[in-house]
């Protein structure tokens, strides 16, 4: 089993104090039952109208928060969580991508917590989050093809030893680490702000986890709870 290490930049603090996070690693089997993901995303759009997550506004506010703390404008670009339950609360749905996005889509869109999946081979070092000094590069797409542009000086980004992997915190991945089924390994963050209690962290964690294991039997995971002021921890399965 592999390990994923992130790290995050202290400067971070000053923009999302208590910020934490579970960070899994996850060596990749067959696909056998992708119906699990549909199930999940559908069982999570359902939840948003049930409010399952008591904590989900207070929480998306605090992302609100500290996206504002960074420059970020996130009635423009909210948090990735935000936005997914935005599209679900205006369409009633979400349409199906891939078995493995969906299922992370599906945990996101349940806790209300942005949660990344990452094509971690593509990856050059490791992940880290940083306070951008506006020279790095991030690939996206604009126009069908694909080009480069660089996030703005202080801009909190994750990004890995080649450049940016995720633009303004966690609100648009980029294309060379994008993930999809195929992948061999994968890297998911899960990532919280204290007005979301951390055992909500854990059981969302606990459900991505699961999922993978039906989705997928023979797979392996590593989870690590990430942040500050807090002792990490390891978990394998």
């Amino acid at each position: 089993m592999f390990s994923v290490l992130p790290s995050i930049d202290p400067k971070v603090s000053s923009v999302a104090p208590g910020f934490r996070a579970l960070s899994i690693a996850v060596e990749a089997a067959p696909i056998t039952n992708p119906r699990i993901a549909d199930q999940a995303l559908k069982q999570a759009c359902h939840s948003i109208s049930a409010g399952d997550a008591p904590w989900a506004e207070a929480h998306l506010a605090a992302w609100g928060e500290a996206f504002t703390r960074f420059g970020a404008k996130p009635k423009r670009t909210p948090c990735s969580a935000e936005a997914l339950r935005k599209r679900v609360l205006r369409d009633g749905s979400l349409p199906s991508i891939d078995p493995v996005v969906d299922l992370y889509n599906a945990i996101s869109i349940r806790y209300a917590i942005p949660v990344g999946g990452e094509n971690v081979e593509a990856y050059v070092g490791q992940p880290r989050l940083v306070v951008a000094d506006g020279s790095e590069l991030f690939d996206t797409v604009k126009d069908g093809e694909v080009t480069h542009e660089s996030p703005e000086p202080g801009e909190v980004v994750w990004r890995d030893d080649l450049g940016v992997t995720c633009r303004r915190w966690n609100w648009r991945q980029g294309v060379r680490t994008r993930l999809n089924a195929d992948a061999g390994k994968m890297w998911f963050i899960l990532e919280s702000l204290p007005a979301m209690p951390l055992q909500a962290l854990y059981d969302a964690g606990e459900e991505l986890i699961e999922g993978l294991h039906q989705m997928m039997p023979g797979v392996k995971t590593e989870q690590t709870l990430i942040g500050f002021d807090l002792a990490e921890e390891h978990q394998t399965k």
